[in-house]
């Protein structure tokens, strides 16, 4: 119902007053870049990480799982040709037994040195001797995820598709332990008292089975896997749980070519809900799960958990159970899912996560540290040894060892890689500055106008090594990243800035309303019809589209009483959150230059006095600027007009012929006109009574000037009296009488 005419702005590219800083200074700044040998402790200070040593590439998808013999020898599974290898202490590998199964999830040694081997699918157990192997047990399970000797010499079995946990004895015969009623119970160890613990999906359950059949719940997770269980002297129990809001447990496997054969292996994302009100040492009745759905394949092969995830939710969680059976969530990621733990000798506890296949470390304050980055797929397990901490990974099948922490030495160099900034216009560069203490550190930066780096992005520039600042020689864009290169004995780098001026962005002005409002103190004249009581207002907006109902943009007609105002208001904003001031203008339809009302306001709104302007159709313009927080020659601005707005106090005039009359038969011819707008309704009363519509002679009621007719039957004798009243489109109603005789 509106026309509309769309603001404009200036062209000429301009950079806001106002100097911005991007500061990386804590813990969560530096946590989002890449690490390359660098180290970020937990006050956010990027150190040379700790040198970590590649025991062994394997040329297989992933690592799952790993267990040292008395000898110091390693014995690792694999994943998806299913193949076991032996690593010497020495470091010669060689390759010990390749499974009809594609996955070897867990391994096991018992008392004598034996090897154990679960496979899946279609999981069977292993005995593995003198390098032949042969089945030892097959549980009507189709995933075998962990084995744990007890100390009595039994083995346990922790199956998937169902749930159940297996009790083996030395000959092979096994029998079934306790059943969760879960798809899967995927992780197991043995605790100080001897007790079995395992952990389960897709509810996120821990349990401590005492007996067969006799199990408590230590803990109900809001994560749907526990995935990796460390037992303490004290009793106390550490569990890592993973999996983000909904997510498929390890299962959720990439389909692979093994010769013409192909083998998916999924898991359910049901959800279940588990209450935890059981006593110390009471029974807990086995869970039936709910029916299983299926998982969506990982996009990977070496993407060990698909997931759906929920903005905002927990993806992975360390939990502390205290002997008392009190629990603490000690760590907790939306970002990174947790595949296990390690205890250190000297209480600090390692985990290791699934973004570049990260080693954290985490103390007695719960503060992580960043230890160090592999840059492979995922880190999925942890095996503290005598001689350091293993850690296998997926991606390229790798084994890494990390020193003891008092042999460790850091690598000579490293690098860090900052997440990219995005200035959210283009942006001029300013100068780089940082915090160092001891060694070296040079820093580079590259820019670009996409949001990641391609090949349109700018070359790294040449270093900097001033911490004092440096101008930044990168391009002008809107996005800008940097790395620093680390060297030298012991250096230390924090609280890193990059100090920009952001380019000025004109502001909007999204809409302007006309509408006519009473003046202060004046008394509004009640309206003829109630189909005029109300005000006529209308919008128009930067869309293009006006906040009316009907279609087409005609002129707005804006009627007003006596003492009434013209009130304009506007909608307008800056991208930049800058002050705004505006001008209002004007100008009338047949007139060639805008007038200027007022200049400098600082409100969204302007009354005008309805009597300085006559009749007729006008434009209003909002001009705004961002001059109040940028200097002159940086200010931008922008424009909107207003459709026409028809002013219009003058009443049509109204013409009436004699009555005549033949009878009881009256006729009465009508003739109106308006100056300024056409007419809309016409309508008369006989004798004071009700008014009654009248159509035009030629039909339509749309003209300046239009012929009305009167025609009344049953008129009785005597004196009568017929008023005609005529409205046009502002609303103004013209009136005049004849007297029937």
């Amino acid at each position: 119902m509106t026309k509309l005419l769309l603001w404009c702005c200036t062209a000429v590219a301009a950079f806001g007053a106002t100097t911005t800083t991007w500061e990386m200074s804590s813990y969560q700044d530096f946590i989002k870049g890449r690490f390359n040998g660098v180290s970020l402790d937990r006050d956010g200070r990027l150190t040379l990480a700790p040198k970590l040593d590649t025991l062994l590439t394997s040329g297989q998808a992933v690592v799952w799982t790993m267990v040292q013999a008395a000898d110091g020898s390693l014995y690792i599974g694999t994943g998806h040709r299913g193949r076991i290898y032996r690593v010497a202490p020495g470091g010669a590998s060689t390759l010990v037994w390749t499974a009809d199964q594609p996955e070897v999830f867990a391994l096991a040694l018992d008392s004598a040195g034996v090897l154990y081997a679960a496979t899946s699918p279609d999981g069977k157990v292993y005995r593995i001797e003198n390098g032949k192997a042969a089945e030892f047990f097959a549980p009507k399970a189709k995933y075998i995820w962990g084995l744990a000797f007890g100390k009595d010499g039994m083995l346990y079995v922790a199956a998937g598709d169902p749930g159940d946990v297996y009790a083996v004895d030395k000959s092979g015969k096994g029998e079934l332990y306790y059943s969760t009623g879960q798809a899967h119970v995927t992780s197991l160890a043995i605790d100080a008292q001897g007790r079995l613990l395992a952990g389960s999906e897709p509810n996120g359950i821990l349990y401590r089975i005492s007996a067969k059949d006799k199990a408590f719940v230590l803990y109900d997770a809001n994560l749907p896997e526990i995935r990796s269980i460390k037992p303490m002297p004290d009793g106390t129990v550490y569990a890592a749980a993973l999996g983000g809001a909904l997510a498929s447990s390890a299962s959720g496997l990439t389909p692979i070519s093994l010769g013409t054969t192909s083998v998916t292996v999924t898991a359910p994302a049901t959800s279940i809900s588990v209450s935890e009100n059981a006593q110390a040492g009471a029974d807990v009745k086995p869970k039936p799960a709910d029916t299983p759905k299926s998982a969506t394949p990982a996009p990977a092969a070496t993407n060990l958990a698909a997931s759906v995830e929920l903005p905002g939710v927990d993806k992975a969680a360390i939990y502390k159970i205290n002997p008392d059976n009190t629990v603490e969530t000690i760590w907790s990621s939306k970002e990174e899912n947790i595949y296990d733990l390690a205890m250190r000798p000297d209480g600090n506890i390692l985990f290791s996560t699934d973004v570049q296949a990260r080693i954290y470390s985490l103390g007695a304050d719960h503060k992580p540290t960043l230890l160090v980055q592999t840059n492979e797929g995922e880190a999925t397990r942890l095996l503290e040894t005598a001689s350091g901490v293993l850690a296998s990974t997926g991606d390229a099948g790798k084994v890494f060892r990390l020193a003891p922490a008092a042999d460790q030495t850091p690598v000579a160099t490293g690098s860090y890689q900052s997440p990219v900034h995005d200035a959210n216009t283009v942006a001029r560069w300013g100068r780089l500055t940082w915090r160092q203490h001891n060694g070296t550190a040079s820093f580079q930066t590259r820019t670009g106008n996409s949001s990641r780096p391609d090949q349109t992005w700018s070359e790294w520039s040449a270093p900097i090594r001033d911490p004092q600042g440096s101008l930044i020689q990168s391009p002008n864009a809107r996005y800008i990243q940097w790395r620093a290169e680390l060297s030298g004995t012991k250096p230390v780098v924090e609280d890193v800035v990059i100090a920009y001026l952001p380019q000025n962005t004109p502001p909007v002005v999204r809409s302007i309303t006309v509408s006519s409002a009473a003046a202060s103190g004046a008394t509004t004249p009640k309206s003829a019809s109630t189909a005029n009581t109300a005000a006529y207002t209308i919008t128009v907006t930067d869309s293009g589209d006006a906040q009316t109902a009907a279609t087409g943009t005609p002129t707005q007609a804006l009627s007003r009483a006596q003492g009434s105002q013209i009130q304009v208001t506007w909608q307008a904003d800056d991208p930049d959150g800058d002050k705004l001031a505006y001008a209002l203008w004007f100008r009338g339809e047949e007139e060639q230059q805008w007038k200027l009302v007022r200049t400098n306001l600082f409100d969204n709104s302007f009354l005008i006095d309805g009597d300085v302007l006559a009749d007729g159709r006008y434009y209003f313009r909002i001009v705004a600027t961002d001059r109040p927080s940028n200097p002159v020659n940086l200010a931008r601005e922008a424009e909107l007009v207003s459709t026409p707005v028809l002013i219009d106090n003058t009443p049509p005039v109204v013409t009436l012929s004699e009555a005549r009359r033949n009878a009881t038969h009256v006729e009465v011819d009508v003739d109106a006109a308006d100056k300024t707008s056409p007419l809309r309704r016409c309508e008369y009363s006989l004798d004071a009574g009700p008014w009654m519509p009248l159509e035009a002679a030629d039909g339509v009621t749309d003209s300046p000037r239009e012929q009305f007719h009167i025609a009344l039957e049953n008129v009785r004798a005597g004196e009568h009296l017929i008023v005609v009243r005529v409205y046009d489109t502002a609303g103004n109603a013209g009136l005049a009488k004849v007297v029937v005789r």
